[in-house]
Protein backbone atom coordinates (compact mmCIF):
# COMPACT_ATOMS: atom_id res chain seq x y z
CA UNK A 1 0.00 0.00 0.00
CA UNK A 2 2.88 2.39 0.77
CA UNK A 3 4.19 2.05 -2.80
CA UNK A 4 0.73 2.88 -4.16
CA UNK A 5 0.53 6.02 -2.02
CA UNK A 6 4.07 7.10 -2.98
CA UNK A 7 3.34 6.59 -6.68
CA UNK A 8 0.21 8.73 -6.38
CA UNK A 9 2.17 11.38 -4.43
CA UNK A 10 4.96 11.71 -6.99
CA UNK A 11 2.45 11.80 -9.84
CA UNK A 12 0.73 14.70 -8.06
CA UNK A 13 4.10 16.47 -7.77
CA UNK A 14 4.57 15.97 -11.51
CA UNK A 15 1.20 17.64 -12.05
CA UNK A 16 2.30 20.70 -10.05
CA UNK A 17 5.61 21.05 -11.92
CA UNK A 18 4.01 20.66 -15.35
CA UNK A 19 1.37 23.26 -14.42
CA UNK A 20 4.22 25.65 -13.56
CA UNK A 21 5.75 25.19 -17.02
CA UNK A 22 3.12 27.45 -18.55
CA UNK A 23 3.64 30.10 -15.87
CA UNK A 24 7.38 30.28 -16.54
CA UNK A 25 7.05 29.87 -20.32
CA UNK A 26 8.92 26.56 -20.39
CA UNK A 27 8.83 24.45 -23.54
CA UNK A 28 7.38 21.14 -22.37
CA UNK A 29 9.07 18.95 -24.99
CA UNK A 30 12.57 20.29 -24.32
CA UNK A 31 12.04 20.06 -20.55
CA UNK A 32 10.77 16.51 -20.87
CA UNK A 33 13.86 15.37 -22.80
CA UNK A 34 16.13 16.90 -20.14
CA UNK A 35 13.95 15.35 -17.45
CA UNK A 36 14.50 11.86 -18.88
CA UNK A 37 18.27 12.26 -18.65
CA UNK A 38 17.99 13.60 -15.09
CA UNK A 39 15.72 10.69 -14.15
CA UNK A 40 18.29 8.29 -15.63
CA UNK A 41 21.08 9.91 -13.59
CA UNK A 42 19.00 9.84 -10.38
CA UNK A 43 18.33 6.16 -10.98
CA UNK A 44 22.06 5.47 -11.13
CA UNK A 45 22.40 6.86 -7.60
CA UNK A 46 19.87 4.34 -6.28
CA UNK A 47 21.11 1.24 -8.07
CA UNK A 48 21.05 -1.92 -6.00
CA UNK A 49 23.31 -3.91 -8.35
CA UNK A 50 26.58 -3.29 -10.18
CA UNK A 51 26.22 -1.91 -13.69
CA UNK A 52 27.79 -3.96 -16.47
CA UNK A 53 26.80 -2.49 -19.88
CA UNK A 54 27.27 -5.77 -21.73
CA UNK A 55 25.02 -7.58 -19.28
CA UNK A 56 22.30 -4.92 -19.50
CA UNK A 57 21.86 -5.61 -23.21
CA UNK A 58 21.35 -9.29 -22.40
CA UNK A 59 18.63 -8.64 -19.82
CA UNK A 60 15.21 -10.02 -20.75
CA UNK A 61 13.64 -6.62 -20.13
CA UNK A 62 16.14 -4.57 -22.21
CA UNK A 63 14.09 -4.64 -25.42
CA UNK A 64 11.03 -3.76 -23.35
CA UNK A 65 12.86 -0.70 -22.01
CA UNK A 66 13.61 0.45 -25.55
CA UNK A 67 9.94 0.05 -26.47
CA UNK A 68 8.81 1.91 -23.35
CA UNK A 69 11.28 4.72 -24.00
CA UNK A 70 9.76 5.23 -27.44
CA UNK A 71 6.19 4.97 -26.11
CA UNK A 72 6.92 7.41 -23.23
CA UNK A 73 8.02 10.25 -25.48
CA UNK A 74 5.50 9.45 -28.24
CA UNK A 75 2.57 9.41 -25.80
CA UNK A 76 3.66 12.71 -24.32
CA UNK A 77 3.90 14.28 -27.77
CA UNK A 78 0.47 12.91 -28.68
CA UNK A 79 -0.88 14.29 -25.39
CA UNK A 80 0.54 17.72 -26.24
CA UNK A 81 -1.10 17.69 -29.70
CA UNK A 82 -4.39 16.50 -28.18
CA UNK A 83 -4.32 19.35 -25.65
CA UNK A 84 -3.67 21.89 -28.41
CA UNK A 85 -6.25 20.59 -30.89
CA UNK A 86 -8.97 19.09 -28.71
CA UNK A 87 -8.48 20.61 -25.26
CA UNK A 88 -6.71 19.56 -22.08
CA UNK A 89 -9.76 17.72 -20.74
CA UNK A 90 -9.85 15.44 -23.80
CA UNK A 91 -6.17 14.57 -23.30
CA UNK A 92 -6.72 13.85 -19.61
CA UNK A 93 -9.77 11.68 -20.16
CA UNK A 94 -8.08 9.74 -23.00
CA UNK A 95 -5.05 9.08 -20.81
CA UNK A 96 -6.86 7.94 -17.68
CA UNK A 97 -9.53 5.88 -19.45
CA UNK A 98 -6.72 3.82 -20.94
CA UNK A 99 -6.84 1.90 -17.65
CA UNK A 100 -9.26 -0.44 -19.42
CA UNK A 101 -6.32 -1.86 -21.45
CA UNK A 102 -4.22 -3.27 -18.56
CA UNK A 103 -7.40 -4.38 -16.79
CA UNK A 104 -8.49 -6.42 -19.81
CA UNK A 105 -5.03 -7.91 -20.30
CA UNK A 106 -4.88 -8.79 -16.61
CA UNK A 107 -7.85 -11.11 -17.04
CA UNK A 108 -6.30 -12.90 -20.02
CA UNK A 109 -2.59 -12.92 -19.10
CA UNK A 110 -2.65 -13.34 -15.32
CA UNK A 111 -5.92 -15.26 -14.83
CA UNK A 112 -7.34 -12.46 -12.73
CA UNK A 113 -11.03 -12.45 -11.98
CA UNK A 114 -13.67 -9.75 -12.12
CA UNK A 115 -16.95 -9.97 -10.27
CA UNK A 116 -20.05 -7.85 -10.84
CA UNK A 117 -19.17 -5.40 -8.07
CA UNK A 118 -15.65 -4.75 -9.38
CA UNK A 119 -16.89 -4.38 -12.96
CA UNK A 120 -19.46 -1.84 -11.77
CA UNK A 121 -16.75 0.02 -9.85
CA UNK A 122 -14.44 0.12 -12.87
CA UNK A 123 -17.19 1.43 -15.15
CA UNK A 124 -18.14 4.09 -12.59
CA UNK A 125 -14.45 5.02 -12.27
CA UNK A 126 -14.26 5.66 -16.02
CA UNK A 127 -17.32 7.89 -15.83
CA UNK A 128 -15.84 9.63 -12.78
CA UNK A 129 -12.59 10.34 -14.63
CA UNK A 130 -14.57 12.08 -17.37
CA UNK A 131 -16.59 14.29 -15.02
CA UNK A 132 -13.64 15.12 -12.75
CA UNK A 133 -11.31 15.98 -15.63
CA UNK A 134 -13.84 18.04 -17.58
CA UNK A 135 -12.61 21.53 -16.66
CA UNK A 136 -12.73 23.14 -20.08
CA UNK A 137 -14.44 22.77 -23.41
CA UNK A 138 -12.65 20.20 -25.51
CA UNK A 139 -14.33 18.92 -28.62
CA UNK A 140 -13.21 16.80 -31.53
CA UNK A 141 -14.19 19.18 -34.29
CA UNK A 142 -12.74 17.19 -37.19
CA UNK A 143 -12.66 13.45 -37.77
CA UNK A 144 -8.90 13.66 -38.38
CA UNK A 145 -8.42 15.06 -34.86
CA UNK A 146 -9.70 11.78 -33.43
CA UNK A 147 -6.26 10.34 -34.19
CA UNK A 148 -4.51 12.13 -31.33
CA UNK A 149 -6.85 11.14 -28.46
CA UNK A 150 -6.77 7.57 -29.77
CA UNK A 151 -2.96 7.60 -29.75
CA UNK A 152 -2.96 8.93 -26.17
CA UNK A 153 -5.41 6.20 -25.13
CA UNK A 154 -3.32 3.44 -26.76
CA UNK A 155 0.00 4.88 -25.58
CA UNK A 156 -0.98 5.29 -21.93
CA UNK A 157 -2.57 1.83 -21.89
CA UNK A 158 0.55 0.34 -23.49
CA UNK A 159 2.78 1.88 -20.82
CA UNK A 160 0.76 0.46 -17.92
CA UNK A 161 0.35 -2.94 -19.58
CA UNK A 162 4.03 -3.21 -20.53
CA UNK A 163 5.18 -2.27 -17.04
CA UNK A 164 2.91 -4.91 -15.53
CA UNK A 165 4.10 -7.57 -17.99
CA UNK A 166 7.81 -6.80 -17.59
CA UNK A 167 7.54 -6.63 -13.80
CA UNK A 168 5.67 -9.95 -13.67
CA UNK A 169 7.91 -11.97 -15.96
CA UNK A 170 11.28 -10.26 -16.44
CA UNK A 171 12.32 -7.60 -13.89
CA UNK A 172 13.84 -8.97 -10.69
CA UNK A 173 13.18 -7.11 -7.44
CA UNK A 174 16.80 -5.98 -7.08
CA UNK A 175 16.89 -4.63 -10.64
CA UNK A 176 13.87 -2.31 -10.55
CA UNK A 177 16.16 0.74 -10.20
CA UNK A 178 18.27 -0.40 -13.14
CA UNK A 179 15.21 -1.12 -15.27
CA UNK A 180 13.74 2.30 -14.47
CA UNK A 181 17.01 4.08 -15.27
CA UNK A 182 17.55 2.33 -18.62
CA UNK A 183 13.94 3.00 -19.62
CA UNK A 184 14.41 6.71 -18.98
CA UNK A 185 17.72 6.67 -20.88
CA UNK A 186 15.98 5.14 -23.89
CA UNK A 187 13.26 7.82 -23.68
CA UNK A 188 15.99 10.48 -23.54
CA UNK A 189 17.66 9.26 -26.74
CA UNK A 190 14.35 9.10 -28.60
CA UNK A 191 13.45 12.59 -27.38
CA UNK A 192 16.90 13.89 -28.33
CA UNK A 193 16.42 12.66 -31.89
CA UNK A 194 13.06 14.45 -32.04
CA UNK A 195 14.63 17.70 -30.79
CA UNK A 196 17.45 17.47 -33.31
CA UNK A 197 14.94 16.91 -36.11
CA UNK A 198 12.83 19.90 -35.03
CA UNK A 199 15.96 22.02 -34.58
CA UNK A 200 17.13 21.28 -38.13
CA UNK A 201 13.70 22.38 -39.36
CA UNK A 202 14.04 25.57 -37.32
CA UNK A 203 10.87 24.86 -35.33
CA UNK A 204 12.35 25.18 -31.83
CA UNK A 205 14.68 27.50 -29.94
CA UNK A 206 16.68 26.19 -27.00
CA UNK A 207 16.53 28.04 -23.69
CA UNK A 208 18.15 27.67 -20.28
CA UNK A 209 14.79 27.79 -18.51
CA UNK A 210 13.77 24.60 -20.30
CA UNK A 211 16.80 22.82 -18.86
CA UNK A 212 15.92 24.01 -15.35
CA UNK A 213 12.35 22.82 -15.85
CA UNK A 214 13.60 19.41 -16.94
CA UNK A 215 15.86 19.14 -13.90
CA UNK A 216 12.96 19.96 -11.58
CA UNK A 217 10.79 17.35 -13.30
CA UNK A 218 13.39 14.57 -13.42
CA UNK A 219 13.54 13.63 -9.73
CA UNK A 220 9.80 13.08 -9.11
CA UNK A 221 9.42 11.48 -12.54
CA UNK A 222 11.98 8.80 -11.69
CA UNK A 223 10.28 7.95 -8.42
CA UNK A 224 6.82 7.96 -10.01
CA UNK A 225 7.97 5.11 -12.27
CA UNK A 226 10.06 3.36 -9.59
CA UNK A 227 7.21 3.22 -7.08
CA UNK A 228 4.73 2.23 -9.79
CA UNK A 229 6.84 -0.85 -10.57
CA UNK A 230 7.31 -1.55 -6.85
CA UNK A 231 3.54 -1.23 -6.45
CA UNK A 232 2.98 -3.83 -9.15
CA UNK A 233 5.57 -6.10 -7.56
CA UNK A 234 3.86 -5.96 -4.16
CA UNK A 235 0.69 -7.55 -5.64
CA UNK A 236 -1.48 -6.08 -2.90
CA UNK A 237 -4.38 -6.04 -5.38
CA UNK A 238 -5.17 -7.55 -8.75
CA UNK A 239 -4.46 -5.42 -11.84
CA UNK A 240 -8.07 -4.34 -12.25
CA UNK A 241 -8.27 -3.02 -8.70
CA UNK A 242 -4.75 -1.60 -8.60
CA UNK A 243 -4.83 0.39 -11.84
CA UNK A 244 -8.32 1.69 -11.10
CA UNK A 245 -7.27 2.92 -7.65
CA UNK A 246 -4.05 4.38 -9.04
CA UNK A 247 -5.58 6.31 -11.93
CA UNK A 248 -8.66 7.60 -10.16
CA UNK A 249 -6.63 8.66 -7.10
CA UNK A 250 -4.24 10.64 -9.32
CA UNK A 251 -7.20 12.42 -10.92
CA UNK A 252 -8.69 13.27 -7.50
CA UNK A 253 -5.40 14.43 -5.98
CA UNK A 254 -4.52 16.47 -9.07
CA UNK A 255 -7.95 18.10 -8.97
CA UNK A 256 -7.55 19.13 -5.33
CA UNK A 257 -4.00 20.37 -5.96
CA UNK A 258 -5.35 22.50 -8.79
CA UNK A 259 -8.01 23.95 -6.49
CA UNK A 260 -5.71 24.60 -3.52
CA UNK A 261 -2.57 25.86 -5.24
CA UNK A 262 -3.70 27.13 -8.65
CA UNK A 263 -7.12 28.52 -7.69
CA UNK A 264 -8.87 26.37 -10.27
CA UNK A 265 -12.64 26.46 -10.09
CA UNK A 266 -14.54 23.26 -9.39
CA UNK A 267 -17.90 22.91 -11.07
CA UNK A 268 -20.90 20.87 -10.00
CA UNK A 269 -19.88 18.39 -12.69
CA UNK A 270 -16.39 18.09 -11.16
CA UNK A 271 -17.81 17.65 -7.67
CA UNK A 272 -20.11 14.91 -8.94
CA UNK A 273 -17.11 13.22 -10.55
CA UNK A 274 -15.14 13.28 -7.29
CA UNK A 275 -18.04 11.80 -5.34
CA UNK A 276 -18.55 9.13 -7.99
CA UNK A 277 -14.82 8.36 -7.94
CA UNK A 278 -14.85 7.78 -4.18
CA UNK A 279 -17.80 5.43 -4.53
CA UNK A 280 -16.02 3.60 -7.37
CA UNK A 281 -12.92 3.19 -5.20
CA UNK A 282 -15.07 1.63 -2.50
CA UNK A 283 -16.54 -0.85 -4.96
CA UNK A 284 -13.25 -1.99 -6.53
CA UNK A 285 -11.68 -2.52 -3.10
CA UNK A 286 -14.83 -4.12 -1.67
Amino acid sequence: MIYLLLSILFNAVLFVIIKLFAKFNIDALQALVVNYFVAFFVGLLFLEVDVVPQEIMNENWFKGSILLGFVFISTFYATTLTSQRNGLSVASVASKMSVIIPITLGVFLYNETLNAIKITGILLALVAVYFTSKKETGEVQKATNLLYPILVFIGAGTIDSSLKYLQTFHVASDKISLFSSITFLCAFFVGLLILLFLSIQGKIKFSGRNILGGIALGLPNYFSLYFLVKMLEAKAFESATLFTIHNIAIVIVSTFVGILFFKEQISIRNAFGIGLALFALYLVTY
